[in-house]
């Protein structure tokens, strides 16, 4: 489950070798209040390879006033206010993701919701492991120390927040004690390729070497790169949104990864641990012939005749790595030659005299 990343210090070692991201199908309200939908979004999602399936969990009165503006592409979600579109999909409540929770046990997917109110919050901490707080609330103190109270991990997006900001979240979740990991997150739907600034994962992994660090992403799936390259910089989590159907109007279809997107970066991504290999400085096994055909051995430049004290001007180095390696070359200087050494001989210690 998520929440076994928490207590997996070994995630934390920079030394340690990149690991397969905890990877969450973020379906939100993409199920549009219809339970078969939100079936079959956790079926795709874990016949995609999906770790986890999240949901939101809200009701449009608690979460924004009624005149509240838009702040999306119009054309591809035409609702004009925040409160018509959220009152859209708020059908879901306790019963129904009671339901999802069961479903998702069924599936073998982990089940997830982001709360949005206190209510929400208090129902959905029965059905999770790990709690996830969207970049919205990042500056909503009461709200963040009610999640943290509970006790389990959470996931804290981070978009569109200064440092400080989240600096501020991190000392109220740490004063619970709770387990923590900052999603960097660029809150622009879709954001460009240009704007989604992973260097951000590295630039958090050093301000909290303390705490995991995942990536939401808003980008468009295109080949899965920038959740790959999220996953090489070393998020331990991504997230991304997540469909049935890309052609579907709204919001969160048209930029949301699909049971193919999934797939396709699963592959990638086993390709890439193959590429990757063992972080073990050392040589292969597979390198044996290499080392010994490759590599160079001392060689005498001239004939060196017996009695004759090895100087520079009588060694040169050469293939293969069958004598005295070039290593030794300051040792083997000033050493007396026990037989007549032909040029171009490989030099081998049993020729010189040992002290």
């Amino acid at each position: 489950m998520l929440r076994d990343l928490f207590a997996n210090e070994g995630l934390k070692a920079e030394n340690n070798p990149i690991v397969r991201p905890f990877v969450i199908a973020e379906a939100g309200v993409n199920h549009e209040g219809d339970m078969e939908t939100a079936f079959r979004l956790i079926a795709e999602a874990k016949e995609g390879g999906a770790d986890a399936i999240k949901f939101q969990t809200y009701k449009a009165n608690t979460i924004v006033v009624k005149d509240s503006p838009s702040y999306w592409d119009l054309t591809k979600e035409p609702t004009d206010s925040q409160y018509k579109l959220f009152q859209k999909y708020d059908k879901f409540w306790k019963k129904e993701f009671e339901t999802l929770a069961r479903r998702c046990d069924e599936e073998g997917i982990e089940f997830m919701s982001t709360p949005f109110d206190e209510e929400s919050a208090f129902f959905i901490n029965d059905l999770v492991s790990t709690h996830k707080i969207s970049s919205s609330d990042i500056t909503n103190r009461p709200f963040i120390e009610l999640i943290s109270d509970f006790g389990k991990p959470i996931l804290l997006s981070t978009g569109a927040s200064y440092l400080s900001e989240i600096q501020d979240a991190i000392s109220w979740v740490d004063g619970k004690g709770t387990p923590l990991c900052l999603m960097h997150c660029v809150l622009n739907y879709p954001t460009p390729n240009d704007r989604a600034n992973l260097a951000r994962i590295s630039g958090l992994k050093s301000a909290f070497p303390n705490h995991l660090i995942g990536y939401s992403d808003h980008t468009l799936p295109e080949e899965m790169q920038t959740c790959m390259i999220a996953g090489m910089l070393g998020a331990t989590i991504i997230e991304k949104h997540f469909t049935h159907d890309k052609t579907l109007p709204g919001n969160d279809h048209y930029h949301a990864m699909d049971k193919e997107d999934l797939k396709r970066f699963r592959s990638l991504w086993k390709k890439t641990g193959i590429l990757l290999g063992s972080s073990d400085v050392t040589s292969h096994q597979e390198e044996d012939k290499s080392r010994k055909y490759a590599r160079r051995s001392l060689v005498a430049n001239c004939s060196i005749a017996m009695g004759e004290i090895v100087t520079e001007k009588m060694l040169t180095w050469k293939r293969p790595a069958l004598g005295i390696s070039p290593s030794e070359y300051g040792n083997l200087l000033g050493k007396e030659a026990l037989v007549d050494i032909a040029e171009d001989t490989t030099l081998q210690w049993e020729m010189f005299q040992s002290n």
